[in-house]
């Protein structure tokens, strides 16, 4: 990788990370449903244009049903969890949670793809992860209901991007990826738009909820997967992989510097857990995927047949499953 390939990674790793962040702000004046639905149909503006641009948006007949699934478990119900949840929890704690998607995805894939199953370094991982997780919802949010089940829907968001990693590989796996992206964002709009309508405000949100929301849904979502796209075409899906393990890292430093949130040693604890868990669940799919790009001896070939995930969340099971 070179230089302008790090600054790609490092700027999306950035970006990705303030995700929480910008959720967090939102949510002080717009409902959870608001959040999402806003997110939701700015990111769809954008990726429908790129994807448009690129000609990626054919070739989806007969797959409406997939889409909506997808939609559901992947973007509309992840996105409006994670917003209730950072209600009750910081926006550290959720970025940190977000990465327990690649420990669903290994235990889910014993009953679903034998592919993806788990043994050796990778059971390892997996056990590792859970308690992390385990250490983040019984230590640093044992203390306060409402805070526990801010950090379980968080979690549940987590196990809705693993499922929806499943559904991509398997019913979407021959469209272009970023076509995939913009319908699915399309359909989730409409989704979740009687969320939105319920907790729509009363009264008008200040600047900064707003600015945020925005930011969240353009920059965040939109342009991230741009950045994200260049880098799976320049440099392979898996060391683009590498974002998953920065985000939640800059999650925790935006939270602590720019909404003084307490960062425990639980925090670090459970971060710690989680991520290394996560490393080495994925490790063997990533193995595998550099085995295979190596084989063909052109890094492009890849782009073709694989899966991506389509929220900025879920990147580690976007790239797991390309």
């Amino acid at each position: 990788m070179n230089r302008r390939a790090w600054t790609l990674l490092v700027t999306l790793g950035a970006i990705w990370g303030a995700s929480y962040l910008f959720i967090k702000i939102g949510v002080r004046d717009l409902s959870p449903g608001m959040v999402a639905w806003s997110r939701i149909a700015l990111a769809a503006i954008v990726l429908v244009g790129l994807a448009a641009a690129r000609g990626a948006l054919g070739g989806f007949g007969g797959k409406l049903g997939a889409l909506v699934v997808l939609g559901a478990v992947q973007v509309a119900g992840p996105f409006l969890l994670i917003a209730a949840g950072e209600q009750e929890i910081s926006s550290s704690l959720a970025g940190i949670l977000v990465t327990s998607a690649p420990l669903f995805t290994a235990l889910l894939a014993i009953w679903v793809d034998q592919e993806e199953r788990s043994q050796g370094t990778r059971l390892i991982g997996v056990l590792l992860g859970v308690a992390g997780v385990g250490v983040l919802l019984g230590v640093d949010l044992g203390g306060s209901g409402d805070e526990l089940l801010g950090g379980l829907a968080v979690v549940l968001a987590g196990l809705g991007y693993a499922i929806g990693g499943f559904i991509v590989k398997r019913r979407l796996a021959t469209v272009a990826p970023i076509g995939v992206a913009a319908w699915v964002m399309v359909v989730s709009t409409v989704l979740i738009a009687p969320a939105a309508a319920i907790g729509f405000p009363e009264s008008a949100p200040g600047l900064g909820p707003v600015a945020a929301v925005v930011a969240l849904g353009v920059v965040g979502t939109g342009i991230a997967f741009a950045i994200f796209y260049e880098l799976i075409a320049t440099v392979g899906p898996a060391r683009a992989f590498i974002v998953t393990y920065l985000a939640p890292a800059f999650a925790v430093v935006y939270g602590a510097t720019l909404l003084d949130e307490e960062i425990s040693v639980a925090t670090i604890t459970g971060l710690t857990l989680v991520l290394a868990g996560s490393w080495l669940a994925a490790e063997g799919r990533l193995r595998l995927r550099r085995g295979r790009r190596d084989l063909s001896g052109d890094p492009a070939s890849q782009q073709g047949g694989g899966a991506v995930g389509i929220v900025p969340e879920a990147v580690g099971e976007a790239v797991e499953d390309r």
